[in-house]
């Protein structure tokens, strides 16, 4: 199963959308989102993009409420959840990760330091570095492949 991953959106719509279609030019069949979406209509983007996703809350999260009439698929971090017989653990700050919430899990993918990175595990760490590119001016996503672990950063 191809998984898109994606972090630190923060409202910038033009590089959500083109994060987006490039999953779906891939056949990726679950969208991670680590967290800072910022504002509910850039979660509307992803609620609306043909794909189920799962995503945590980060540091720049405001509109929680707003975001929660949405959906119900952007949890509090961490949130650990299955897919393809792969346990992930979803957090936006790494640094909130206990050890607990680490143990037995085949990934972990986060956000917040903008900054990509795939660190082979176990479990895998993956951060897809920033989509909005507003820190480093690299707007990045990544294509990870639950049958084998891979992962691979992608410039948008």
């Amino acid at each position: 199963m191809l998984v898109g991953v994606m972090a630190d959106s923060h409202d910038y719509l033009p590089k959500l959308k083109a994060g987006l279609a490039v999953f779906r030019q891939r056949g990726v069949r679950h969208i991670l989102h680590a967290g800072d979406y910022v504002a509910p209509f850039a979660v509307k983007l992803l609620v609306g993009c043909g794909l189920p996703f799962t995503g945590v809350f980060g540091n720049n999260d405001g509109e929680r409420t707003g975001i929660g009439r949405l959906t119900r698929d952007i949890h509090p971090e961490p949130h650990t959840l299955e897919l393809a017989g792969r346990r992930i653990v979803l957090v936006h700050d790494l640094s909130k990760l206990s050890p607990t919430d680490r143990a037995g899990a085949d990934v972990v993918v986060f956000g917040h330091t903008h900054q990509a990175l795939v660190e082979k595990g176990p479990p895998l760490l993956l951060n897809p570095g920033e989509c909005c590119g507003w820190v480093t001016g690299r707007c990045t996503v990544a294509l990870l492949d639950l049958a084998t672990l891979e992962a691979t950063i992608l410039d948008v």
